[in-house]
């Protein structure tokens, strides 16, 4: 005999209905509060760090006796380690003897490029080994207390895979803003020369138009890059260019900066000739690089327009003295004899006007890991100790847009925190030694 259902429900009564729904919700919300405990993450790491003295790059000081309370890789607090106290539940880094910086920053790396590897000689190792060489390169930067780079140029989004295998664990180094390819124009600084006709193509890098330019942002950027990086002028390595002589058209500029905003992403401009640097200021690019030949009135013009200076004034000396024994061509050292110091002059000239200035070095024309040997060469031309600290901290933040999250010991910000002997602000060079690195609250052994 079939049943019809509303002979089953109003054979209950009202109040054990209710109570049966009651029941029901009850049982469902305790399902959900068990899952959900399930689900969520063990309690948050806690972490102190303590050291005789800090650098505070916000307020241009020391600070005396520090602790800096990490949570989940994050500052949460700053303190006195003489009047604080923390439970044996927090695991504590202890840098007695030392002073404690934020972890630095270079705005101007190659970590797929070796500067023991020039000219031609590249052209002996397959592909995949560039990307094998910057495993290598990112943990050596790290450890010498560069916790956050900006790689401005790689082949076949080698930098992008680096950022991604670092941040998944596989790999150690520091943070990577990855560029991707360099967009350039054909025969310039970011196409491949030197070679002859019948081994043509036309590279990922090259555009030659403004509607190219754009198209070329909006690719880099669907793979991974978080940064553009442009060829404005000739340069030193590139053969078959003038290293001043402009290479990219005002449009063009104009164009790739204007869709990489829309994106949201910087633009860096490498450019060592007056005519490319001052155009790519007037196109709207965030940060030149290089700045080798920049005249006067180009420095008033970067210094009104808050435009960012990146200049790699230490590698001359590494490239003038080891010649042409890693395979540079006689041609790249006549380029590099003509701007090294020129573009030292123009350092210490853009320094005096209130350029912002940022530290980048192009690591990877000079060996990974000596990055911090350009402090020295930035106070010699201009710069205090301080300017040069803050120039590798709180203004590489800036720069990027970072400032939530990277450039100085403060609450909020990643704990990414390097350690020195002695006091960096008698003696700058200690920053070619840092002793050790914490990088989101875990000690980089």
């Amino acid at each position: 005999m079939m049943i019809r259902p509303c002979t089953v429900w109003t054979s209950i009564a009202q109040g054990d209905l209710h109570r049966m729904l009651k029941t029901v919700r009850a049982s469902a919300m305790a399902a959900t509060i068990l899952l959900s405990l399930a689900a969520s993450p063990a309690l948050a790491e806690q972490v102190v760090v303590t050291a005789d003295h800090m650098v505070d790059v916000l307020a241009g000081k020391t600070v005396d006796h520090p602790a800096i309370f990490i949570t989940d890789g994050r500052i949460t607090g700053i303190a006195d380690a003489r009047t604080v106290r923390w439970g044996s539940d927090v695991r504590h880094i202890d840098l007695s003897g030392k002073t404690i910086l934020p972890g630095l920053i270079d705005m101007h790396v190659h970590l797929t490029s070796l500067a023991e590897v020039g000219g031609y000689q590249g052209l002996r190792y397959t592909d995949s080994f560039w990307t094998a060489v910057g495993v290598k390169n990112a943990r050596i930067t790290l450890k010498a207390g560069f916790t956050t780079v900006r790689n401005v140029g790689s082949a076949d989004f080698a930098d992008v895979g680096l950022k991604q295998a670092i941040e998944e664990g596989q790999i150690v180094g520091p943070r990577i803003i990855p560029a991707g390819y360099a967009i350039g124009a054909t025969g310039g600084h970011c196409d491949g020369g030197g070679l002859p006709p019948s081994m043509d193509r036309k590279e990922p890098s090259v555009v030659d138009s403004p509607q190219e330019g754009r198209a070329k942002v909006r690719w880099l950027h669907k793979y991974g890059a978080r940064v553009i990086k442009i060829c404005a002028t000739g340069g030193v390595f590139s053969l078959g260019d003038a290293v001043g002589a402009q290479q990219l058209s005002f449009d063009e500029m104009k164009a790739i900066a204007d869709e990489a905003h829309m994106l949201g992403l910087k633009v860096a401009a490498h450019a060592h000739g007056n005519d490319g640097i001052r155009t790519a200021i007037e196109a709207g690019i965030d940060t030149i690089e290089h700045c080798s030949l920049a005249d006067d009135e180009t420095i008033k013009l970067a210094a009104s327009r808050k435009t960012w200076f990146d200049m790699d004034i230490y590698n001359d000396d590494y490239i003038l003295a080891t010649g042409t024994a890693n395979g540079t061509e006689q041609e790249s050292l006549d380029k590099e004899k003509l701007i090294g110091r020129l573009q030292r002059e123009t350092f210490r000239k853009a320094v005096k006007a209130g350029v912002p200035m940022l530290f980048g070095t192009d690591a990877g024309v000079y060996p990974h890991g000596d990055n911090g040997k350009q402090f020295a060469k930035m106070v010699e031309w201009g710069m205090t100790p301080m300017q040069a600290i803050q120039a590798a901290t709180v203004s590489g933040a800036k720069a990027l847009g970072w400032e939530a999250d990277v450039g100085a010991i403060a609450v909020g910000r990643y704990g990414d925190i390097v350690a020195v002997q002695g006091d960096p602000l008698k003696d700058v060079t200690l920053l070619q030694h840092v002793s050790d690195v914490v990088k989101g609250g875990e000690l980089v052994e």
